[in-house]
């Protein structure tokens, strides 16, 4: 294809997501569905080319940031406190669903080689950090489940990749050993980590050291990429690597970064992982055309592996379902014998973390890359595609109402000590200590008394605040309600005294981002 005419088609599908995210929102569909469904029709558009992904492409493009922006913001007390239930899910779950599927793969298929089925078990096993995402931002849920899925999400795909890989060189060569997959894996892991690790505290060293903020932002924003290359170069996990050192720099970012560079970095970021999260669900339903071109069409395609991957479907949603319900019956028995270190979720919660599976981009690029000539490779495509359409169109659709279905609490062991109004009050005093210290002079003298005067109000306000929250609630909402309202009267006057020649351009950028931070505050303080 003509480069210009490819960075045509690029536009031409990011308008498509503007328009889809504006029809899933009016729809109230999840924004994956709708981008997903839009793409497989753009696919079969007359004398739209076909679009052939690349895979190895796919997951260095995408998968690094997605990576970077799940680690940047996960909460890591709650990671380090779940660590054994995201191991169970990351690795444990995701090697009982590749048997399981590898299994069923060959109950119906038996002249299909085992290392074909492992392949199929292996790329369907992994839910996809990025589905998993664009389903978590639409629901709400206790933060045990909240952690558990995130931090699936982001540490499953080493799994899956390494399972893929000897799965890939069993059928190639014909050699497995279970030994050398098992040492392997743990190799990969923890020179993954130990990659990310240098380059994290690479990173943190030389932001510090940078001084303009535009430099930090971009070397931030290069930074997922740079992990995942060298990780990858080292013949280890780029998975891992990128994980851990988005988790480092994602700690030390409260202490390094200005609030200028977080303000801003934060909005290039959020627009650049909106539109690649976005592409990924659309570049999915493109890549339908090739899936069913090499099926031999809709017809054959349903005639001759409907029924086989239905199957493969309901194994894997079953799988998952078995997984989550047995450690949770693990816990239980645990608990029976007095290791209570661990409450299991009940049945509500496994089943909403069982049904909460859903596939993308890792399933896609991973069937992609098998190598021509390879056992089985047409239905593994093609059950891989169907794998990525069940999970998000029926499992990613239904999500909310399996969640309100549940009717889940949040348990009081993860809830924090302190509410906001609480850390609020908890700032507000440390601010006045140290205003109380500077108010005076050497010599005792009150330097500052309207500072000392606005401190202690605050802290005194905030504090009763926080004892009768209820009681404020209605009053600040009409009392910041007037403030976006003067906000608002204050930004027309400006621009009416910019386009009238009464103040330059450097005056209505400096009072406009004076207003934008009263803005910002107003709502913050209203939500």
């Amino acid at each position: 294809m003509d480069p210009t005419h490819l960075f045509e088609l690029v536009i031409v599908m990011f308008v498509a997501i503007i328009a889809l995210h504006y029809a899933a929102h009016r729809l109230g569909l999840p924004p994956s569905v709708a981008l997903l469904s839009g793409g497989a029709l753009l696919a079969f558009l007359p004398g739209l080319p076909a679009i052939t992904v690349d895979p190895g492409l796919v997951l260095v493009i995408f998968l690094p940031p997605l990576l970077m922006d799940g680690a940047w913001s996960i909460a890591l007390g709650r990671l380090r406190r779940h660590v054994i239930g995201i191991a169970s899910l990351a690795i444990g779950a995701v090697i009982f669903t590749c048997v399981v599927v590898a299994m069923v793969a060959h109950l119906m298929f038996p002249s299909l080689p085992w290392a074909a089925c492992a392949a199929l078990g292996a790329i369907a096993s992994p839910p996809d950090a990025v589905s998993a995402r664009a389903v978590l931002q639409r629901v709400r849920l206790p933060r045990r489940l909240q952690i558990l899925l995130e931090g699936e999400s982001l540490f499953n795909d080493a799994s899956g990749l390494v399972l893929f890989r000897f799965a890939v060189t069993a059928g190639v060569t014909g050699l497995f050993s279970t030994i050398d997959a098992v040492g392997n894996f743990f190799l990969l892991s923890f020179g993954g980590a130990l990659v990310g690790g240098v380059i994290g505290t690479t990173w943190v060293l030389f932001v510090r050291r940078l001084g303009d903020e535009y430099l930090i932002i971009a070397a931030t924003t290069l930074l997922c990429w740079t992990s995942y290359l060298l990780g990858e170069m080292f013949h280890v996990s780029g998975v891992i690597a990128t994980v851990t050192t988005g988790l480092i720099a994602g700690w030390y970012q409260h202490t390094i970064f200005s609030a200028a560079t977080r303000m801003r970095g934060t909005s290039f970021w959020t627009v650049i992982i909106f539109l690649m999260e976005a592409s990924v669900f659309i570049l999915i339903g493109l890549s339908l055309r090739g899936v069913v071109e090499r099926g031999g069409g809709f017809g054959v395609v349903l005639a001759t592996m409907g029924g086989p991957t239905l199957v493969i479907l309901i194994a894997l949603t079953l799988a998952r379902f078995g997984w989550v319900f047995g450690s949770d019956l693990v816990i239980r028995l645990c608990n029976a014998l007095g290791l209570r270190h661990y409450k299991p979720l009940g049945a509500p919660g496994a089943a909403v973390l069982s049904w909460a599976g859903v596939r993308g981009v890792v399933t896609l690029a991973l069937a992609l890359s098998l190598p021509e000539g390879f056992p089985g490779r047409d239905f593994i495509l093609v059950t891989s595609f169907a794998v990525i359409l069940g999970t998000v169109l029926v499992q990613g659709t239904t999500l909310g109402r399996v969640i309100s279905w549940a009717k889940l609490t949040e348990p009081e062991s993860e809830k924090a000590r302190l509410t906001m109004s609480q850390a609020e009050a908890a700032m507000a005093q440390a601010q006045l200590e140290i205003v109380q210290s500077r108010a005076y002079d050497s010599e005792g003298n009150l330097i500052h008394p309207q500072l000392l005067e606005r401190y202690q109000r605050r802290a005194v306000a905030i504090v009763d605040y926080a004892e009768r929250t209820e009681h404020y609630v209605p009053v600040l909402h009409a009392h910041f309600d007037v403030v976006l309202e003067a906000v608002a009267t204050g930004r027309r006057e400006l621009i009416r005294l910019h386009r009238a020649g009464d103040i330059d351009d450097e005056t209505l950028d400096e009072l406009e981002r004076d207003l934008d931070l009263e803005e910002l505050s107003a709502i913050s303080a209203k939500s």
